[in-house]
């Protein structure tokens, strides 16, 4: 009988399966990270880059939701790819598949190491500028214990050659203390960003805001063409321009804009809000400065233009119904000249 020799032959299967655990590995660990980082930031704004801003601006947690949808979907996917790889790991293998499995190990420690590395880079540089706070602490911390999982559980899983319990033992508690890890920066960044539901009612009074700045500038036309003020809101729409009426997005729900002339220059204009308006620091470009939003010339002080970094104290709301007063300034706002 002939003895059995290890077979030399690539299986697609394990191949796949390694470059998924990869590609997944170090897409939760770029997550992960972003993800506590953005949440850290907007918990600890930093003064040095931030303004105060009243209002919600649909971008405002765009840091957050774009980790956190991908650390949802790639980190249990990278668990289930993990069991398998594992799990074919200790079946027989061929030689090309053990070398597949070694050079992945090293791999994986060389880009989670790199991903690492460059984090901390970025924190140092930041340390440096001034960002003498609690939240760099809390990111080394976070960086570092990302860097202790990934490194322990593949460098004691694959090199370690110690106690058999040991190596047991991490396979079990890493995985259990990773999952424990995303599922609080996961339900941490909603605690900061608020639910789906609170989301989707602050982009509804962020509609509401832009649609009252937007009847507003077209009553201030309309007095400045006419030299009076409208009486009611269906004068203002005005098809030659394109102009139409907006609507408030629960209109279903009874919710209308309402205009109330008060004398010759003044008015009301009102509507029912679903939050308190958010005010408070939020950062702008780390350090970039802020960008100004082009307002055609219109004073922003006036009309309160929302724009990154600036104010929009004019617009101030309580939920329910609010009612803003506006009293034409005929210097700033001259009629036009016939």
């Amino acid at each position: 009988m002939e003895p059995i020799t290890k077979k030399a032959s690539l299986t697609p299967k394990f191949f796949f399966v390694s470059l998924g655990v990869i590609v997944t590995l170090i897409t939760s660990v770029s997550s992960f990270l972003l993800l506590f980082f953005a949440t850290l930031e907007k918990k600890f704004p930093d003064v040095l880059n931030s303004a105060y801003q009243y209002g919600y601006n649909t971008t405002t947690f765009d840091s957050i939701r774009g980790p956190l949808a991908t650390l949802i979907i790639v980190f249990p996917v990278f668990l289930i790819l993990a069991y398998f790889w594992v799990k074919q790991s200790k079946g027989e293998l061929g030689h090309v598949d053990t070398i597949i499995h070694k050079w992945m190990i090293y791999l994986i420690l060389f880009l989670a190491g790199i991903v690492i590395i460059v984090d901390l880079v970025t924190l140092v540089r930041y340390f440096v500028a001034g960002e003498i706070t609690n939240r760099f602490i809390y990111k080394v911390i976070g960086t570092l214990v990302t860097a202790l999982i990934v490194g322990k559980y593949f460098y004691i899983s694959e090199f370690w050659h110690g106690k058999e319990i040991i190596k047991k033992l991490n396979k079990i508690i890493n995985p259990i203390a990773s999952v424990i890890l995303v599922i609080l920066v996961i339900v941490y960044s909603f605690i900061i960003m608020g639910s789906p539901a609170k989301q989707r009612a602050l982009r509804f009074d962020e509609r509401r805001v832009s649609d009252l700045q937007g009847l507003q500038s077209q009553i201030i036309y309309y007095w400045q063409q006419k030299e009076k003020l409208p009486t009611t809101l269906i004068e203002l729409a005005n098809p030659m321009s394109g102009y139409s009426l907006p609507v408030d997005p629960e209109f279903e729900k009874g919710n209308q804009y309402e205009y109330i002339p008060k004398d010759k220059l003044s008015f009301e204009l009102c509507a029912t809000f679903s939050l308190d308006m958010p005010k408070g620091w939020q950062e702008y470009n780390y350090g970039g400065g802020i960008v100004p939003m082009n307002t055609g010339g219109k004073d922003i002080a006036v009309s309160s233009y929302p724009y990154p970094g600036g104010t929009n104290e004019s617009w101030d709301h309580k939920v329910g119904r609010t009612c803003f007063t506006r009293t034409i300034d005929k210097d700033l706002y001259p009629p036009t000249k016939k």
